[in-house]
């Protein structure tokens, strides 16, 4: 979360939050000692500092979005092990707190400072996650499962304790584990418990997200995971317990950098074609690249996460979003696997068609015939493209040459060039209409009210 005080970091949410509407943004370290929140005196009373912890919210609130509050990691005076150091480049350190009461002491702290600067109101519409992947090498307690339970009701009970309406979750597990545990051990002691959060990606082994060595397609890992877990839940003490699952992005394919690519959208479009009405919130990881868990990105496009390079230029996913959020509030039933049809309240239709195809298999175009009812027969369609050609950043930057540290020139032309372009005007023949759709292409059809 501290590189949410950066210009670059502020700028991007502001341009994704613009162009999506998205609502929440979480982060890692809250805690982390570049932060300064805690630290002890010579006598080894608790020293409280929430600077930087209020420029980072402020931040985020100024653009609409609320925070989901990761709470980690551990200070390093408060650390069991100060030299449990994970490797990531900003060296967070993942050791349980030496002293429990000072634990429960910085959350109160830390929960009542939020109230007071923001307002239960405000906070009460927040979220509080309990750290971040405790079941792989984010957590050093021994053993993993039972000492991360433990910092669970301890932080659960001291943030209930200001305020019952402050909303808290976890275990926030890799590979959607843990979670029948979790559930039985807050259910036996009765510990507060609001969301069930966990994480999955598509580029997950089959064994590590459902111990079996079944043969299931990446492109559908995310989702059978998020039916798992949501049986897991529904056979639970607490059945109708919500479900983020606040990391998931499409595979990368290693060194294709899938993730810079067109691939995103259809990738993307079908993810949502099949968890829909699974979880409740599907979080994105990242919503740009600024983000060092690795160190300082050394070219622009290197196959990280966001859909927005650390120097500011717009992704094809970003587009994808952007041409997604055009999508109406009411799905309309549909068999198809690579349509997803939508209403808004005005009666529109917008239509979202994709031809999905692996980056590591070769595809060619598709021709979808699409059939219209309850409209006029010759009806105008509006539509627009992210595939290679249209809003294509990436090709965009390789006809440049591929600078390495590309100027605010370049970067300006890259985006002004890969912008959504003008909607085509089609219409229909007979209520029906046949689009050719390229490999790896997102397109979004928009027909007025009839």
């Amino acid at each position: 979360m501290a590189l949410a005080l950066r210009a670059r970091y502020q700028n991007d949410l502001r341009d994704v939050k613009q162009a999506t509407a998205f609502r929440y943004v979480r982060g890692h370290a809250i805690f982390h000692d570049e932060l300064g929140v805690y630290s002890e005196d010579k006598q080894g009373n608790a020293v409280y500092n929430f600077t930087y912890v209020d420029q980072i919210y402020d931040a985020l609130l100024a653009q609409g979005v609320r925070p989901i509050v990761e709470i980690s990691f551990m200070p390093r005076q408060l650390a069991s092990d100060p030299n449990a150091i994970h490797p990531f480049w900003y060296k967070q350190n993942v050791s349980p707190p030496k002293d429990y009461a000072k634990w429960d002491d910085l959350i109160r702290h830390f929960a009542q400072h939020l109230i007071e600067r923001y307002g239960i109101s405000e906070v009460s519409q927040w979220y509080f996650e309990v750290w971040n992947e405790p079941n792989i090498d984010f957590w050093g307690g021994n053993p993993k499962k039972t000492t991360y339970f433990e910092l669970y009701k301890h932080t659960a009970r001291a943030l209930k304790s200001v305020s019952p309406q402050l909303r808290i979750g976890g275990p926030a597990t890799a590979a959607a584990g843990w979670i029948e545990a979790f559930l039985a051990d807050l259910t036996q002691n009765k510990v507060p418990i609001d969301f069930i959060s966990t994480h999955g990606y598509a580029d997950d082994t089959v064994q590590n997200l459902f111990h079996t060595d079944a043969q299931i397609p990446m492109n559908q890992r995310v989702c059978r995971a998020i039916r798992k877990v949501r049986d897991e839940i529904n056979n639970s003490a607490n059945p109708h317990l919500p479900l983020f699952w606040t990391e998931w992005n499409v595979p990368s394919y290693g060194d294709l950098n899938a993730r810079d690519t067109t691939y995103v959208g259809p990738a993307l479009a079908y993810d949502i074609v099949q968890c829909y009405g699974l979880v409740d919130i599907l979080s994105y990881w990242t919503f740009d690249d600024v983000f060092e868990e690795t160190g300082v990105p050394r070219d622009p496009f290197h196959g990280g996460f966001g859909l927005i390079t650390d120097d500011g230029i717009k992704k094809p996913s970003f587009y994808d979003y952007e041409l997604l959020h055009r999508l109406g509030t009411e799905r309309l039933a549909n068999s198809a696997d690579n349509v997803l049809v939508t209403r808004s309240a005005d009666q529109s239709l917008a239509i979202a068609v994709w031809n999905l195809v692996e980056p590591d298999q070769k595809g060619t175009a598709r021709r979808i015939r699409l059939e219209f009812r309850n409209v006029s027969p010759v009806a105008g369609v509006l539509i627009r493209r992210v595939d290679e050609k249209h809003s294509n950043s990436l090709a965009t930057y390789h006809a440049m040459g591929s600078p390495q540290y590309p100027t605010q020139a370049q970067i300006e032309q890259l985006n002004r060039q890969s912008e959504l372009a003008p909607p085509e005007l089609m219409t229909l023949h007979d209520g029906t209409m046949e689009l050719d759709v390229p490999v790896n292409a997102l397109l979004l059809l928009e027909l007025p009210k009839p």
